[in-house]
């Protein structure tokens, strides 16, 4: 993965907007529990930033994963997203746009976010747990 350019690297993203999720994570566990509560810049309609490359302006806190980061991430990360399969040295699924060709592959394989997101805007934080999804991401 070191060795990727900058292009390539980019082109692991399959768009499912899992990442952009917030999450919750027990204190004592380290357990990430996925939320519906997307982030402020998620487009629900694509699963893609609305402004990606100028996220950090609005999100300063957005992280930026590379290859010298995704070991640390890898944990909050979906078990279905590229970047942390790779880092597993897990292949990745049939779905995945880079296999498929279709950059709409991984809506049509129903495991993408699309149209299950509220925005952040529209929750508080203290209700999030009222937004969990139930099973693994």
């Amino acid at each position: 993965m070191s060795e990727m350019t900058s292009a390539e690297w980019e082109a692991l993203c399959d768009g499912c907007g899992k990442c952009c999720l917030n999450k919750l994570e027990d204190e004592d566990t380290q357990e990430i529990a996925f939320t519906r509560v997307a982030c402020r810049l998620l487009d629900d309609a694509t699963c893609r930033c609305s402004h990606y490359e100028i996220r950090h302006q609005f999100v300063p806190d957005c992280v930026t994963l590379s290859p010298g980061t995704i070991n640390e991430a890898a944990y909050w990360m979906p078990k279905s997203c590229a970047y942390r399969l790779l880092a597993e040295g897990k292949p990745l699924y049939n779905w995945h746009p880079l296999i498929t060709g279709d950059p709409n592959s991984v809506h049509e394989a129903g495991v993408s976010v699309q149209g299950m997101t509220v925005s952040e805007w529209d929750v508080s934080d203290e209700d999030w747990e009222d937004y969990l999804i139930e099973g693994d991401l």
